[in-house]
């Protein structure tokens, strides 16, 4: 099959025109995350997860399939407090850029926090203009709960952190105003 390459990684190909279902992840997605996710972040663009955390953390994952059934974006709703959850593990199959499938992920993990009853949503990012905009504002590390930096400790970059933080109200009066 043929594939793009980045060091240790080949994504297979996907068709760029085919339809797209956003859904919740599932056990044997697994792989398909992990490659995506690793692709992206053997170009520096986000940190990897190894298969452990995936699948200790599946629930968390919505992912996009396309009519072939290849997983071609992924995204994570991480809870980390009554009032507060990340946006992490966003990926877009690179054939497959430009397109909104972005959008829809990030959008989608917004509608689940919104079920959840979550006032705020925010994420790391190096892509500070695609979430503004969405609608999120920067924010600096000071003004999250320390909860946040929970596995800050143990990321490779800890000294040399480049991601910025985004924070985005979904309730009227989410940030006490």
């Amino acid at each position: 099959m043929k594939g793009l390459e980045l060091s240790t990684v080949a994504l297979p190909e996907v068709r760029p025109n085919a339809g797209v279902e956003l859904r919740k992840a599932r056990l044997s997605d697994v792989e398909a995350i992990y490659w995506l996710i690793r692709y992206w972040a053997e170009k520096g663009l986000m940190l990897v997860r190894n298969h452990s955390h995936l699948y200790e953390n599946i629930r968390d994952f919505q992912v996009l399939e396309d009519e072939d059934g290849q997983i071609v974006g992924t995204v994570a709703l991480h809870v980390l407090w009554r009032d507060l959850a990340e946006i992490r593990g966003l990926a877009v199959h690179p054939q497959r850029q430009g397109q909104g499938l972005g959008r829809w992920l990030v959008l989608g993990a917004e509608r689940e926090a919104r079920d959840l009853g979550l006032p705020r949503v925010f994420a790391w990012t190096l892509q500070v203009g695609f979430f503004r905009s969405l609608g999120y504002q920067v924010t600096t590390r000071e003004a999250l709960p320390p909860k946040v930096w929970s596995e800050c400790n143990a990321c490779p970059f800890y000294e040399n952190c480049r991601e910025i933080a985004v924070i985005k109200g979904l309730s009227p009066g989410a940030f006490g105003g």
